[in-house]
């Protein structure tokens, strides 16, 4: 039944994310994630909720190849990510960027070597970096705070100089995780619009959060995990109480 479905993914053009029957298990207690099975098509914007512990941030790890499967398959933009050689998966991760509650940024360095660091760990020439970083730094309107340190930026700003990095070398996929964790409410919606219209662009955008108002306000596709099974996924939906 596995060869079958990674045969049907290797044709189908349209998803860039599958989990095919997928159980992640650790050494002790239950399994982080128990028979998942989930589509994502290209282009989409999905929101992945549910409480500690319910299998997010394993199913980010499985994704970026930071764990490996115990059984079934994940499928990333057509690549069977549990069979990648090691030497290919820092390729393989540039395909997705990552974006993280803590924004994570070099606090030495200005907002431009901050995210011009994405681009020469992959060696770009420094002459193509000169014109990539203020292209995506406008995108994110931080044009000019191009020589600002971390510590001169409001926590919005600070996660926009993040989704910058995580932005500039063109990934397909952007996985936020708790993009608004540290953000007051004005700016967790403006970040919440970047990412929309980021997506809108053609990237597909993965958000895991706990903020229940985004999710309700901006009637996203939303997968609802619970205990390492996928409990919802709907449409247009909204975030569900699970007591």
């Amino acid at each position: 039944m596995i060869k079958k479905a990674s045969k049907i993914q290797k044709q189908d053009e349209h998803t860039i994310i599958a989990l095919d029957h997928v159980s992640k298990s650790y050494s002790t207690g239950a399994p982080a994630l128990n028979d998942v099975s989930i589509k994502i098509k290209r282009g989409e914007f999905v929101f992945i909720v549910g409480d500690s512990g319910s299998g997010k941030s394993t199913l980010i790890k499985l994704l970026l190849k930071e764990l490996n499967p115990t059984e079934g398959e994940v499928f990333v933009d057509g690549e069977n990510v549990e069979k990648l050689k090691r030497r290919k998966v820092p390729k393989f991760r540039r395909r997705i960027g990552v974006v993280f509650q803590d924004f994570r940024l070099l606090k030495d360095r200005n907002v431009f070597d901050n995210v011009a660091f994405a681009q020469r760990i992959i060696q770009v020439p420094t002459r193509e970096i000169k014109k990539n970083v203020p292209s995506v730094l406008s995108k994110v309107g931080l044009a000019a705070k191009y020589k600002a340190k971390p510590r001169q930026l409001s926590g919005g700003e600070q996660q926009r100089v993040a989704i910058a990095r995580a932005l500039v070398n063109n990934p397909k996929i952007l996985l936020a995780d708790e993009p608004t964790g540290n953000l007051d409410p004005n700016n967790s919606w403006e970040i919440m619009k970047l990412l929309e219209d980021i997506n809108q662009d053609g990237t597909t955008v993965l958000v895991v959060t706990h903020n229940r108002e985004i999710v309700n306000a901006m009637e996203k596709r939303v997968i609802t995990m619970k205990k390492g099974v996928v409990i919802s996924d709907e449409e247009k939906g909204g975030y569900i109480d699970e007591d």
